[in-house]
C-alpha cells in the first residue's frame, strides 16, 4: 500500500476512534445557576477535552413540565428540588435526587442603594416598578412571594411588580431600567457582570421557605456515561468552591464525589 495512502487511512481511523468515545450532554439548569455552571463546564472541559457539554438556562418549573413531555435533556439542575423529585416519582429520572445548594435572595439595582433598602422599603411611592421571578414556575419568585407576604407588604407592591420568566430575565429588567429593583439570585448578584454595576441586600432566610435545590439524571440519560461523569463532579472540590463563590450554601460533602 502506498506510504501517503496508508496514512491517511490511519488519520481516519484515529478521527473515527475519538469521534466514538465523545460524548455529547444536553443539560437544563435554573437561571440562578448561569455563572456559576459556565465556569463549572468551563473546567470539565478543559479535562475532559474530548466530550461536549451544552447547557440551557431557564425557569426550573418549565423544564420539568418539558422534561415530563419528552424534551432531550440528560441533566436537571432545579432550583426547587421538589421538581427534581417529582420527575423521580413520575419515572422521569435515572438517578436518585441529588442536594446540591441553598440559594438565598437578594434586593439588588443599579441606581437605588439596595444594601441600604428592606422589603418595607419597597412600598416608597418613589419606587414604580419592582421586578419579581413569575411565582407560578420560577422557585425564585416564589420565595420572593413568600418574603413580601412576609414583611407584610405585598398587597402595598403588588401593583408595582413586572415578571421575569426565569430570575436571569428578571435581572435584565433591572439591568435595562424596566424595573428600578429586583428581587434576584444572590448567585446573579454577585457574578462580575451585575456586581460592577449595583450593590445588593441580603433578604432574610427567615421570611420565606429554604430555596433548597437538586439534580437528578433523566430516564433519557440512564445509559450515558458521560452524564454520571458530570454529575459526580458537581460533588467535587473544584465545584463546591465554585458554588461557594457565587453565594451559594452547600450541603455536606457526598461520599465518593469527585476531586478532579
Amino acid at each position: 500500500m502506498h506510504p501517503v495512502l496508508r496514512s491517511l487511512i490511519l488519520a481516519s481511523l484515529t478521527l473515527l476512534g475519538a469521534a466514538t468515545h465523545a460524548g455529547e450532554l444536553r443539560v437544563a439548569a435554573a437561571a440562578d445557576l448561569k455563572f456559576a455552571m459556565d465556569e463549572i463546564v468551563s473546567a470539565f472541559n478543559a479535562s475532559n477535552p474530548g466530550d461536549r457539554v451544552e447547557v440551557v438556562y431557564g425557569s426550573s418549573g418549565k423544564f420539568h413540565t418539558q422534561i415530563q413531555q419528552g424534551a432531550p435533556y440528560d441533566l436537571f439542575f432545579s432550583a426547587d428540588i421538589a421538581y427534581a423529585r417529582e420527575l423521580v416519582r413520575s419515572g422521569n429520572a435515572a438517578s436518585d435526587v441529588q442536594p446540591y445548594a441553598l440559594g438565598r435572595i437578594v434586593l439588588w439595582g443599579p441606581t437605588l442603594d439596595a444594601t441600604r433598602m428592606t422589603l418595607a422599603g419597597l412600598t416608597d411611592p418613589k419606587i414604580k416598578r419592582i421586578a419579581i421571578a413569575n411565582p407560578r414556575h420560577a422557585p425564585y419568585g416564589k420565595r420572593a412571594e413568600e418574603a413580601l407576604r412576609a414583611a407584610g407588604v405585598w398587597d402595598q407592591v403588588e401593583p408595582k411588580l413586572v415578571y421575569g420568566e426565569n430570575i436571569s430575565h428578571t435581572a435584565q429588567f433591572v439591568q435595562s431600567a424596566n424595573a428600578q429593583v429586583g428581587i434576584i439570585a444572590l448567585s446573579l448578584a454577585l457574578s462580575p457582570e451585575l456586581a460592577r454595576h449595583g450593590g445588593y441586600g441580603m433578604i432574610p432566610s427567615t421570611l420565606h421557605q429554604p430555596l433548597e435545590q437538586g439534580f437528578v439524571i433523566t430516564r433519557r440519560a440512564a445509559g450515558n456515561e458521560l452524564a454520571r461523569r458530570f454529575a459526580a463532579q458537581m460533588g467535587g472540590a473544584p465545584a463546591r468552591a465554585i458554588l461557594t463563590a457565587y453565594g451559594f450554601v452547600l450541603p455536606a460533602p457526598r461520599r465518593g464525589g469527585s476531586s478532579e
